[in-house]
């Protein structure tokens, strides 16, 4: 069987599972807390991200290369990269922007708010599904776990006002590509695109749909909330919530 190495909560991750689940494809994921998955996924023949994709035929260390992996063994009426507006360059285009800014500055806005003072529910919705000693470690060694983790994205004061800024900036483009009416960002038909920016968007409007369970506004602490609360409200950020509850389907056990 495929195994699929992640972060539970990554909106990566989620991108790569919505592909394989969405083509029906049985995987075993296999879930790590941060750092950790490093030494995951180069064991599994990644470098130092996730999600990595073991196959027959070796690992895939980008969640683009395994939407275009999955892609190639999707019947032609389901497939992600299949004849768009604008064709495939524009496709390209539209998911290589979405993977090089909203997913970058919305994980690096959202981690600025849940490592900051909020242990308890950050840990409780962190570690779904990881190996026992893995939570345990997270939880014992959480301060200098967030601390490695803030060096490594860039977090620094002020720096969730310049993310927050680029994410509206991120969503408003999404949504004047919608501005002619369209059902989906580049036409009439769902495609890797309108998968890209739902599951990227994931981080800012934490749908109830979810591979793992998320923190929702109810719970989280006020700025927070509030953050969310508008991203949901905005229209791309609808229009995220409604892809998630159109087109993601379950995982094949």
């Amino acid at each position: 069987m495929l195994r699929l190495i992640t972060l539970p909560i990554s909106h990566y991750c989620e991108k790569a599972r919505w592909a394989l689940d969405r083509a029906g494809v049985a995987y075993r994921e296999e879930r790590h807390v941060q750092l950790i998955h490093r030494f995951a996924a180069r064991r599994a023949g990644g470098q130092n991200t996730v999600p990595v994709l073991v196959t027959a035929d070796g690992a895939i260390a980008d969640s683009s290369e395994i939407l275009a992996w999955v892609d190639e063994r999707t019947p032609e009426d389901g497939r992600l990269f299949a004849a768009v507006n604008g064709g495939r360059e524009e496709l390209a285009r539209v998911c290589a922007r979405l993977d090089g800014e909203l997913g970058p500055r919305a994980r690096r806005l959202i981690y600025t708010h849940m490592i900051r003072g909020r242990r308890e529910l950050a840990q409780r919705f962190n570690n779904t599904g990881v190996p026992a000693w893995e939570d345990r470690a997270a939880r014992v060694l959480w301060p200098a776990l967030t601390a490695a983790v803030a060096r490594v994205l860039g977090i620094r004061p002020g720096s969730e006002l310049q993310d927050e800024a680029a994410v509206w900036r991120e969503l408003d483009w999404v949504a004047e590509l919608r501005a002619d009416g369209r059902p989906y960002l580049l036409g009439e038909r769902f495609s890797a695109a309108d998968l890209t920016f739902a599951a990227l968007a994931a981080a800012v409007i934490v749908p109830p749909i979810y591979s793992v369970p998320l923190p929702q506004p109810e719970i989280l602490p006020a700025d927070t909330a509030e953050l969310v609360r508008r991203a949901r409200a905005h229209p791309a950020g609808a229009f995220a919530l409604e892809l998630f509850q159109q087109h993601r389907r379950e995982r094949v056990a």
